[in-house]
């Protein structure tokens, strides 16, 4: 028998090694192991416990010689590691051993072995688009301030493969999943991994999980309640590390009765008058003539209800203004960014960060500036796993001015920096030439005056960092002009 020692049970790089060095030396897989280091003292051993694990010994080759693999094998290997089933690495080492022989082994879906492991990889796959959906961070508090921690316990050890999704997903958040195979740290610059851990190393609840609960319950329809296809998609297997499924039972059991409430419950009537004007003006393309919001609350409720352009079916929620309502100033973007449609916030995505950079840099306070939007709703398309930004056109802008207009009824901000040509088209009512316009002092009706700007975005897309610079000053020049009419 011979033994490969292998550093960790996702060690990919040593499999290799070790397959390489023992399929050059002929050993067939009858006669070889692999060996996670540790394994035995942790009660995981088996047939060979009393075996003395060690590296393949490079002696003659019983017939074999140099070949080469496919990338689909590498690719699928790659995969089939993270899988928990304990025989996976020999599973994979007589693939190899089968491909110098059999070259287009790969595309035979039907071979036993290869039909294993495509549905080991299938299951891993599975088990972290699981781990992206099911994934719920706790608030704490520490010595830099608020942090985001999770417990989770994925059926296959998808952590480090996972954990770069929640990088990109949760960049401006400090936060650590935790789970029993290991830990992945994110500090906002650097993403590491650390060693295993357990469920009392996670806080138990916090403040923000009784809402979670609370929308979760509101939000459940009985009359849609498909018991298996719920837990087809969300298995009992996941629901120990799921705050809201505590509830599903409770749900599920009352849900007839609530169906038959609801069929039997007339409608209720709005009974307020902005009430009956955002019911009104819910499918209508126009402003409500008569009734508009009496404050930023009512504004914030009824862009959650807005369906004055189709925006809405593909956002997570609408995203309001955010800021004093005696603000001087009034900044205006395009619309919210992914990371700003999951946080409900404007501008705490990577341009939000760069337009507070710029504002600190020309000698504005942040906390002092009422931000918002020209359009509530995140528009995208998706591209693999990512949702790209796609610009409003100028029927959604129109629809969603109206909640714009709103929000400057009520702060009456001295001035109003429209971020990009989309702004503009929401502040000025027309299509302003952002480039040959910008950083100049333009009269509105209500006695406000706006200042055209550049969005901060641009300033990330601009690959030369020469380039990059002089926009980056020219930006911070148009909101000292800003500053200045302020003072």
């Amino acid at each position: 028998m011979e033994a490969a020692v292998l550093a960790s049970e996702t060690d990919f790089d040593g499999w290799r090694k070790a397959a390489r060095a023992m399929r050059a030396a002929g050993i067939e897989p009858a006669t070889a192991r692999f060996v996670v280091a540790g394994a035995a003292s942790s009660g995981q051993g088996g047939l060979f416990d009393g075996l003395d694990p060690q590296p393949a010994r490079p002696h003659a080759a019983r017939g074999a010689g140099e070949f080469s693999v496919p990338a689909a094998f590498v690719d699928l290997a790659r995969e089939v590691v993270l899988h928990r089933s304990t025989d996976r690495f020999d599973l994979l080492y007589r693939l190899l051993w089968r491909l110098a022989d059999e070259p287009n082994l790969m595309k035979v879906i039907s071979d036993r072995d290869v039909a294993d492991a495509l549905e080991r990889a299938k299951n891993v796959s599975r088990a972290s688009h699981k781990m992206k959906a099911f994934v719920r961070f706790r608030q704490v508090q520490d010595d830099r301030g608020e942090a985001w921690v999770a417990w989770f316990e994925p059926p296959h050890r998808v952590l480090e493969k996972t954990a770069p999704f929640f990088q990109r997903r949760f960049t401006t958040m400090r936060w650590s999943i935790l789970t029993p195979d290991g830990s992945a740290f994110w500090d906002g610059e650097t993403l590491r991994l650390g060693p295993p851990a357990t469920r009392d190393m996670a806080p138990a609840e916090d403040e923000i999980e009784a809402f979670w609960k609370t929308y979760y319950a509101s939000t459940f329809n009985p009359a849609r309640l498909k018991v298996k296809t719920m837990q087809g998609e969300m298995a009992k297997g996941y629901w120990k590390n799921l705050p809201e499924a505590a509830l599903i039972p409770e749900l599920v059991a009352a849900s007839q009765v609530r169906t038959e409430t609801m069929v039997a419950t007339p409608a209720p009537q709005p009974n307020t008058r902005f009430a009956r004007a955002v019911a009104r003006d819910l499918h209508v393309d126009r402003p409500a003539d008569d009734a508009v919001p009496d404050s930023l609350t009512e504004i914030a409720r009824g862009v959650q209800v807005c369906r004055r352009c189709p925006l809405y079916r593909d956002a997570t929620q609408g995203v309001c203004g955010e800021g004093p309502k005696s603000a001087r100033l009034m900044i205006v973007g395009e619309q919210p960014g992914d990371q700003e449609d999951l946080a409900g916030r404007p501008f705490v995505g990577p341009a939000g960060q760069v337009l507070d950079a710029a504002l600190a840099e020309a000698g504005i306070d942040r906390s002092d500036v009422y931000v918002t939007n020209a359009v509530k709703h995140f528009k995208h398309e998706p591209r693999g796993k990512r949702r790209l930004h796609k610009t409003p056109n100028a029927g959604e802008v129109q629809a969603c001015r109206w909640w714009l207009d709103a929000e400057r009824r009520l702060i009456r901000p001295k001035v109003v920096v429209a971020l990009g040509a989309t702004a503009g088209l929401a502040v000025l009512g027309r299509k302003p030439a952002v480039i040959k316009e910008r950083g100049r002092l333009i009269d509105l009706a209500d006695d406000s005056v706006a200042v055209l700007t550049v969005h901060p975005s641009y300033l990330l897309r601009l690959p030369d960092a020469a380039a990059k610079a002089e926009a980056r000053a020219h930006f911070i020049d148009d909101l000292r002009v800003v500053r200045r009419h302020l003072a």
